[in-house]
């Protein structure tokens, strides 16, 4: 019995350990070393280990200080408009307020489908007053809006990724209300519930884990932003090529040749990931212990 386990679960640890662990093995190696020149530079690059080196070069740097904090804003800007665009979605199809809830559904969720670089390009497209004709038409009524203008472009790609993903969480939370089953409802109706408090007293926390979900993959997205600013960099100065800290992870890998710098970021964002993702977690799930 042990052997016919472990000939089920080998495939999955072998898959696991050699495109998840090892990754983030080789990421953490390269880290701790740094490749200089020797001598004059006319010989060979010499590794040296130096430990926690690349990490207090990269915190030294302000552009990349700066884009971890425009990154916790990003975050801080969008998971609540995820969640709550999605649950409002959610609540709404559920209720059965929805026309045609079936294509309802079905256009809601039809953004996901689309390649980030694609929609980025799209939006491109209409944040561009010479190509966009909402911006025409608002300039043309004496609204002059610039979405690509540095006060706002944040928010620019947080509408992109909002458009995205949106319905993608509203399935998730969709389903989850189709699991409640009904006798609640028709108890609440007899006990004379009104549908705010169906919803709040009933809907809400049932759904609880799959709102915690949802943010969790939410929280995990915004600290990958990347696509988003690289494919709208040659639209506006306001991007710069540190603009996020994948972003700035990227351009010393392949612009500037530092891949060891370039690791030592990328280990700083996955740990700010793991920090914020569990961080949140923990302090949910105490949250929910003491309402039991």
């Amino acid at each position: 019995m042990p052997r016919a386990i472990w000939v089920l679960v080998l495939p999955f640890v072998v898959m696991f350990t050699a495109f998840f662990v090892a990754p983030i093995v080789y990421a953490v190696v390269q880290s701790l070393f740094a490749t200089e020149s020797s001598g004059l530079g006319f010989g060979p690059p010499e590794t040296t280990f130096v430990l926690f080196g690349n990490y207090v070069r990269a915190f030294s740097e302000p552009t990349f200080v700066a884009s971890l904090l425009r990154l916790v804003a990003f975050s801080a800007i969008l998971v609540p408009m995820m969640v709550l665009t999605a649950l409002v979605l959610a609540l709404l199809l559920d209720s059965g307020r929805a026309r045609f809830p079936k294509v309802f559904r079905v256009f809601a969720f039809a953004p996901y489908g689309v390649p980030g670089v694609i929609a980025t390009l799209l939006w491109g497209f209409l944040y561009v007053p010479a190509t966009s004709p909402v911006l025409q038409v608002l300039d043309a009524w004496g609204i002059s809006i610039d979405p690509l203008s540095g006060d706002v472009v944040l928010l620019s790609i947080a509408n992109i990724s909002l458009w995205v993903f949106a319905g993608y969480n509203m399935v998730i939370l969709a389903s989850a209300l189709d699991a409640i089953p009904a006798e609640l409802y028709e108890a609440a109706r007899v006990d004379g519930a009104s549908a705010w408090h169906t919803i709040w007293h009933i809907k809400l926390p049932l759904v609880r884990p799959s709102i915690i979900l949802v943010t969790v993959f939410t929280i995990i997205g915004t600290l990958q932003l990347f696509v988003e600013p690289l494919v709208l960099q040659p639209l506006t100065t306001a991007i710069g090529s540190t603009y996020t800290p994948n972003l700035a992870a990227y351009n010393q890998a392949f612009s500037q040749g530092n891949p060891n710098l370039a690791a030592a970021m990328a280990v700083v964002v996955a740990l700010l990931g793991f920090v914020v993702s569990f961080g949140f977690l923990r302090v949910v799930n105490r949250k929910g212990n003491r309402a039991w």
